[in-house]
C-alpha cells in the first residue's frame, strides 16, 4: 500500500474549537499508549554521550509529548533549553511551568518549520507524529533544511499497514472523538513503512541512518551526522 496524504480535521480546526481540544487529550493518550515518549527517550540517550544544550520539537502541538521525555530524562540530563515549534499557539503556562519543575527551560515558538533556523549551536531535533503530514517533494525539502540544522534528527512516526480503519473502530471503543478517529486512520495511511524516509535524506555518505519499525504502530527514523 503506497502512502496516502490527505488532510487531518484537526490542522483545519480552530485551537480553542471543543471538538479540537478533545482530540488533543486523545492524542496525549494515544502517545502514552504508543509509548512514542519512551522510544524517543531511549533513542537520545543511545546516540548522545553527553547532555544536549538544545532540544528542538519540530510540530510540537501542545508541548504534551516533549514533556514526557524531559520527564524521563531529567534526572539524568539536567538544564536542556527546549524549542516547541508549532503552526499554533497550542502550550499553556502550565505545561512551561512543569518543564521549569524539571529543570528544563521551554520555550514556545509559532513558526513553520520550513522557515525555522537556529539562532547559533546546532541543536538535536526530533518530530513526533509529523512527518507524515508531508508528501514526498515537500518532505525532502524539509528533511534537506533539517541535515543542514542538526547532527542529530529523530523522528517517531505512524508504521502503514493495511487496514487502517480497524485501528479508528479500537479508538472508538476507548472514547476517542470522531477527529481522532478520522485523522488516525489519515496518519496510518500517510504513515511509513521500510525506509521510506532515509530515501529521501539528502547527503547519505555523511549520515548514519536507521529507520525501522518501534514497537507496534510506530515508525523509527534516526539520522546521525557521522564525526
Amino acid at each position: 500500500m503506497k502512502r496516502l496524504v490527505q488532510p487531518e480535521w484537526l490542522d483545519a480546526l480552530p485551537p480553542a474549537d471543543p471538538r479540537a481540544r478533545r482530540s488533543r487529550r486523545d492524542l496525549r493518550r494515544i502517545n502514552w499508549w504508543m509509548r512514542n515518549h519512551i522510544i524517543l527517550a531511549r533513542v537520545l540517550e543511545n546516540n548522545l554521550s553527553a547532555t544536549p544544550k538544545q532540544i528542538v520539537e519540530l510540530g510540537a502541538g501542545d508541548g504534551n509529548f516533549l514533556l514526557r521525555v524531559a520527564q524521563r530524562l531529567s534526572p539524568r540530563w539536567p538544564d536542556v533549553q527546549t524549542t516547541l515549534l508549532d503552526l499554533q499557539n497550542n502550550i499553556s503556562a502550565e505545561t512551561l511551568v512543569s518543564f521549569a519543575k524539571l529543570h528544563w527551560r521551554a520555550e514556545a515558538v509559532v513558526a513553520d518549520a520550513f522557515n525555522w533556523s537556529p539562532a547559533d549551536v546546532k541543536p538535536v531535533v526530533v518530530a513526533n507524529l509529523f512527518l507524515h503530514h508531508f508528501e514526498d517533494a515537500p518532505l525532502s525539502a524539509l528533511l534537506h533544511k533539517i541535515s543542514q540544522s542538526t547532527n542529530l534528527f529523530v523522528a517517531v512516526e505512524p508504521h502503514r499497514f493495511t487496514q487502517p480503519s480497524l485501528v479508528g473502530q479500537l479508538l472508538w471503543l476507548i472514547g476517542c472523538n470522531d477527529v481522532t478517529r478520522h485523522d488516525a486512520v489519515v496518519s496510518i495511511r500517510a504513515g511509513f513503512a521500510g525506509p521510506e524516509i532515509s530515501a529521501l535524506w539528502p547527503d547519505k555518505e555523511n549520515w548514519r541512518l536507521t529507520e525501522r519499525r518501534a514497537g507496534l504502530f510506530s515508525h523509527l527514523f534516526i539520522a546521525c551526522r557521522r564525526e
